[in-house]
């Protein structure tokens, strides 16, 4: 424990000399940056209401983790992280990677190869989510994410080789349906194996500092029930019988190796791209529940299968009625909601209406994704910010939608705040906590304010640096606060 104190301190200090993250100086101690829930809000170890804005880094190809090489992740990749104000990331953690070969038997190799990329965004104050994902089950569907040791076709399909089907559609094959149904009812101990592994990756991750906790399954498949999860009120039963019990399970897992990190259950899969309710629900005696939910308007994505009808504006009201439920569903769970996919298109109008609302309903997000990476189950390859992976000097133009005005973490609650993306106007409102003396901390978008900014507050001390502001010293009650691009 000593040593992990020192190494700790080690680590805030290199932070500090960096420049590139600010390091309070009235904040008490040297606390492991790590978020938590307190209602429907993330905070982190001062006390700050933190909103993450951030990308999806999923490699879902063997060695299931990015090279460090330009068209992986490397310090560069970090750096223009920070230099965007980009605070978050999903690592795809996959199971086919962590037991590539036998249930719980560890390749530690692979966590060393993510640690690389990981000690990189920790070292620019990235919030981080470990999530185990997968995608039409393992390659020989056409997909990611578990291992080849899992995979236990069912008879009769079995006897026949698995039929090319393109993702998503793989899913509503009765195979794939089969072998989920299958997991859920912990088949030949499969969901107990899921579940040894959950605890392996937690044991690693719980001390990890920027941690935010463990998305336990991306984008779970109702199984063989999987219409009436568009027919009948989205499903209920698949919730209680099915997806509930299993997330319970790997939560009670992961809490005897790791009782502190937030972990994020997932609605079943088509809730991210049908405006169906969600049933997930509280946990007796756990604070620390997220909601990982998904954001695909349908509109966008059948314009990226080819249907020529551009139908984007409808994506007002589909992201509206999303984010109500994904509200709604987090109050349900005792959870705090965070939108960790959204996107995966170039229209720069769809980015725009979702990254609105986001703001307007303080949610956190995790666009999809930040590099294409090749990826195998996706519609189209609009999925990542550059024109090439390799060369992060050429983003394309969705990115004036993405990097935006936001506060990061804010010293107080009642948070409020808005950001034109045209004029770069941003203001904010929030109930000053005197009791935290970390400050607000709030990211400048630069492309917005090339030539720099003003900042007004109606009380505290501002204190710029670069893109990012600081102000401190606001006393109680509440803070007005408005940034104006130079002209």
């Amino acid at each position: 424990m000593k040593k992990l104190a020192i190494a700790l301190l080690a680590l805030l200090a290199t932070f500090a000399v960096s420049g590139n993250l600010v390091t309070p100086a009235q904040a008490d101690g040297p606390a492991t940056p790590r978020l938590h829930r307190e209602g429907r809000n993330l905070v982190d170890q001062f006390g700050r209401q933190v909103i993450v804005h951030g990308f999806n880094f999923v490699w879902k190809s063997a060695p299931y983790a990015p090279p460090d090489t330009a068209n992986g992740f490397t310090a560069a990749d970090a750096q223009w992280l920070y230099d965007h104000g980009f605070n978050g990331a999903r690592l795809g953690i996959l199971w086919a990677g962590v037991n590539p070969t036998a249930p719980g038997v560890v390749d530690n190799s692979y966590f060393d190869k993510w640690q690389r990329v990981i000690d990189l965004m920790a070292a620019k104050g990235v919030w981080m989510q470990f999530d185990m994902h997968q995608d039409q089950w393992n390659e020989v569907y056409g997909g990611e994410g578990v291992p080849a040791w899992a995979v236990k076709r069912p008879l009769p399909w079995s006897l026949f080789p698995f039929p090319p089907v393109p993702f998503p559609e793989g899913y509503w094959t009765p195979e794939v349906s089969t072998v989920f149904d299958n997991f859920w009812a912990n088949k030949n101990g499969l969901l107990d194996n899921w579940v040894t592994f959950w605890k392996q990756v937690a044991n690693r991750y719980k001390d990890q500092p920027y941690s935010m906790g463990y998305d336990l399954i991306n984008e779970p498949w109702a199984g063989n029930e999987w219409t009436g999860c568009i027919l009948i009120a989205g499903c209920p039963s698949t919730y209680a019988k099915e997806l509930q019990p299993a997330q319970n399970k790997a939560l009670a897992g992961i809490r005897s190796v790791d009782p502190t990190n937030i972990v994020w259950y997932e609605p079943q899969q088509l809730a991210a791209g049908l405006p169906i309710p969600t049933h997930l629900t509280s946990v007796a005696g756990e604070n620390n529940l997220g909601l990982s939910w998904h954001n695909y308007c349908s509109a966008t994505f059948a314009a990226s299968l080819g249907v020529p009808l551009d139908l984007t504006e409808s994506c007002k009201a589909f992201t509206r009625n999303r984010e109500n439920n994904a509200l709604k569903q987090a109050d349900a769970m005792n959870a705090v909601p965070l939108m960790s996919e959204w996107g995966a298109t170039d229209n720069d109008r769809a980015i725009q209406i979702d990254a609105d609302s986001a703001d307007s309903n303080n949610m956190s997000w995790l666009y999809w994704a930040y590099k294409y990476w090749n990826d195998p189950t996706t519609a189209d390859t609009d999925q990542g910010v550059f024109v090439d992976d390799a060369d992060i000097s050429n983003p394309k133009p969705k990115l004036d939608q993405l990097v935006r005005t936001y506060p990061q973490a804010t010293a107080g609650r009642n948070l409020a705040y808005s950001y034109n993306t045209t004029t770069g106007l941003f203001t904010m409102s929030f109930t000053s906590d005197p009791s935290i003396t970390a400050p607000t901390h709030i990211f400048v978008s630069p492309l917005t304010a090339p030539h720099g900014y003003t900042v007004t507050t109606s009380a505290g001390t501002v204190t710029k640096n670069g893109s990012y502001v600081d102000l401190t010293g606001t006393g109680s009650g509440t803070v007005n606060v408005t940034i104006t691009p130079l002209p």
